[in-house]
């Protein structure tokens, strides 16, 4: 008995896009030949691949522009930190500063010696020979320009500051003291919540405030005259301040070049 046969797997049929078939394809005969095709999409395929690798290049010169300005940035901030850690840098006036304050207070006393001098001089020319009393009287303020210069020269030299003896805060009768306050009261009721009891501390900083103003009789106050430490601190003043100043109890100037509060009250 014959053997069968054995199983054979069907040869695939050539796809039609296959490159066999398009080289031997008869619809196009101005097709190129054999593998001839290929070359100008491998040209092309070969320009891209060169502007990669361009690009990447570009990007590997950028790394290492960061990595040298990171290296580079970092070794200033740590010298600076060190600078920062290792020099002295003295807040207070220095015995140099001393003697250029008295040097400029000098040359300021002779210059307004000098001014009076010369206003001495043009009455002289322009009214003819003064009389004794009014030379005397000349005399008397050019002498007393030059001493309050010199007196300013000198205390300015000394080191140290020299305390001020603040005026006592005046006395009140009991009746003033119930009318002081209800004033205050009321003024404190005017102002946000949080000044009428959610924080106590800040009511009694802001009546500590109130009451240096109304002692102040009229008088623009500093802000630093206002301070009390450590409770009332500028911190704590400049918002009780704030606060009096948009509710128009209190009006700011700083006409003077200094900045100064005045007391005016709750508007009607």
């Amino acid at each position: 008995m014959p053997d069968p046969t054995p199983h054979r797997t069907p040869l695939r049929r050539i796809s039609q896009g296959s490159l066999f078939a398009l080289s031997r394809s008869g619809a196009h005969s101005d097709a190129p030949h054999g593998l001839g095709f290929l070359e100008p999409a491998l040209a092309e395929l070969a320009d891209e691949a060169e502007a990669l690798r361009v690009n990447v290049d570009g990007l590997r010169a950028l790394s290492t522009s960061l990595d040298t300005f990171n290296e580079a940035f970092s070794s200033w901030l740590y010298v600076m930190d060190m600078n920062a850690l290792t020099v002295e840098w003295s807040e207070a006036p220095t015995d140099a500063s001393f003697i250029l304050a008295r040097r400029r207070a000098e040359e300021d006393a002779r210059d307004a010696l000098s001014a009076v001098q010369a206003q001495t001089a043009g009455h002289m020319l322009a009214g003819g020979k003064l009389d004794e009393t009014t030379t005397a009287t000349i005399f008397a303020e050019n002498t007393t320009v030059a001493n309050e210069s010199l007196v300013q020269a000198e205390s300015t030299s000394k080191a140290g500051t020299v305390k001020v003896k603040k005026k006592g805060k005046p006395k009140l009768t009991p009746k003033e003291k119930k009318e002081r306050s209800m004033a205050i009261d009321k003024v404190i009721s005017s102002l946000p919540l949080e000044f009428r009891g959610s924080d106590p501390n800040l009511r009694r900083n802001v009546e500590m405030v109130i009451e240096r103003l109304m002692d102040s009789n009229g008088r623009g106050l500093k802000m630093i005259e206002m301070i009390v430490p450590p409770d009332l601190n500028q911190a704590r003043v400049n918002k009780c301040l704030i606060a009096l100043v948009n509710r128009k109890i209190v009006t700011k100037d700083n006409s003077t070049g200094t900045v100064l509060y005045h007391w005016q009250g709750v508007p009607n």
